[in-house]
């Protein structure tokens, strides 16, 4: 598959894996659409790949308020005609106990990086269905797979990400759509800094697991040629969290007690 001249619309896109992501793809010729809640950042990444409004356009949105995203599905749809790529990448991550986070934390969770993909998704698939091609690309995590400890929220939102874009992907088969959900273990970015703690302030600091892991160009760098070939699932993770992958499947009670003694800050 090719990008050249395709329009991609990446969500979460003004740093991190979603800027990693705009970089890759504007480099094979794509024109994008880049979306987050920080407009000042978006301009940055444009600039900084020299980007034009020829090439690139600026939809800042807020996937925490789904009143405004059919709105801005339209908006994008419009704004080169058509969308070939959608990269439901935004999201936000948690390091809090279960018992101790307050509900409008788990809601928030859920909103952000659950209800929000779908949403985007449902709004764009229809025109995919009608030109018969397209692609949706899903950040997810390791997490979707298996929890830990202080990740409840955010462990649920990506199991309910994994159980709906299966069901997505064979739908779409006869419409020539191909789903690709992207499993990333610990990627060196803000995600840890921007976790909602139980009350739903910012947990402000990296985490330990963070701090020597690979940085999102790498990682983007290590899966692109997966992703060009639609692969359904692709795994970006540490040889330890893809033994746990592995253990998970043969013998989950295991994985539990490996995990329960585990460092997962």
């Amino acid at each position: 598959m090719t990008y050249n001249n395709k329009v991609v619309w990446i969500t979460g896109a003004s740093s991190g894996i979603g800027e990693a992501f705009a970089k890759a793809f504007f480099n094979e010729g794509a024109k994008l659409i880049l979306s987050s809640r920080r407009e000042e950042e978006l301009h940055r990444v444009m600039t900084n790949l020299s980007a034009t409004s020829d090439n690139c356009y600026i939809l800042p949105l807020d996937l925490s308020k789904p009143e405004s995203l059919k709105k801005k599905s339209e908006e994008a749809l419009s704004a080169f005609g058509r969308i070939d790529v959608l990269v439901n990448n935004g999201g936000i991550s948690q390091r809090s106990l279960f018992a101790e986070t307050d509900m409008e934390t788990i809601r928030r969770l859920m909103e952000v990086n659950f209800f929000g993909s779908a949403e985007l998704t449902r709004e764009v698939l229809p025109s995919m269905m009608e030109q018969k091609s397209g692609h949706i690309i899903v950040t997810s995590s390791v997490a979707g797979k298996f929890g830990t400890k202080f990740r409840s929220g955010y462990a649920a939102s990506k199991h309910a990400l994994q159980g709906l874009f299966d069901c997505i992907r064979q739908e779409m088969y006869e419409y020539n759509i191909g789903v690709t959900i992207v499993c990333p273990g610990p990627i060196k970015t803000n995600i840890t800094q921007n976790s909602l703690t139980a009350d739903g302030s910012n947990f402000g600091k990296m985490g330990d697991l963070h701090k020597s892991a690979m940085d999102a160009d790498e990682m983007v760098a290590r899966i692109w040629k997966d992703l060009k070939k639609q692969k359904e699932e692709i795994y970006i993770s540490s040889p330890k969290e893809r033994l746990a992958l592995l253990v998970k499947r043969i013998s989950p009670k295991l994985l539990n007690i490996i995990l329960k003694n585990s460092k997962v800050t």
